[in-house]
């Protein structure tokens, strides 16, 4: 059981039977079940798999988070919580990101709530997508469609844009703009300084 509290569990039922899990189905037919049509019993043993239960948990935190009451959205936050400490993995509520998320592994990715990703976005190990400090909604990190992330990646900054169809490689450092159609490096020189 991911969360402890049998009541939390009420309040994420009540969730799932109202009309306010816009995209979640979507989601998890995309993500989980891996197929078109939603079948329940394919939700639920796809969901017991690392990758994908991280996955289907978290896209019903993020959906309760910004469409549920004030009592799911602090079933939203639970859970999140359990997700960081079960899989490592910190995506923060309120993030808008497309379906056909990718994540390799899990640990270290660090994602703030106040980003625009797209579909089809593979988001490798320990890679870190936030902002400066900013008390405004307006400052999106957006990403464009299928972006492939490298491993330690970071992206941070205020109104950084990420073009679609865009590869960034490993241990690359972003803080600017990212046409679409194109691989982003940031170059690295390794030194041997003698004593």
């Amino acid at each position: 059981m991911l969360i402890k509290n049998p009541l939390s569990y009420f309040h994420i039922g009540t969730f799932l039977f109202s009309e306010k899990k816009h995209h979640l189905l979507e989601y998890w037919k995309a993500e989980v079940i891996m197929r078109d049509k939603f079948v329940f019993h394919r939700l639920i043993r796809n969901g017991m798999q690392r990758q994908r239960g991280f996955l289907m948990w978290w896209r019903l935190a993020n959906e309760m988070y910004i469409s549920g009451n004030k009592k799911q959205r602090k079933c939203a936050i639970k859970i999140k919580n359990a997700l960081m400490a079960k899989y490592g993995c910190d995506i923060g509520l309120g993030a808008q990101i497309g379906k056909g998320l990718v994540l390799p592994h899990h640990s270290g990715v660090v994602i703030h709530g106040n980003v625009k990703i797209g579909e089809n976005v593979i988001i490798r190990q320990n890679t870190t997508i936030g902002e400066k400090e900013s008390d405004s909604r307006e400052n999106y990190i957006v990403i464009g469609d299928n972006v492939d992330v490298g491993a330690h990646t970071c992206i941070i900054g205020l109104n950084v844009k990420i073009g679609s169809n865009v590869k960034i490689g490993a241990m690359s450092f972003i803080m600017e703009e990212v046409p679409d159609n194109c691989t982003y490096v940031t170059r690295k020189e390794s030194r041997v300084i003698m004593r």
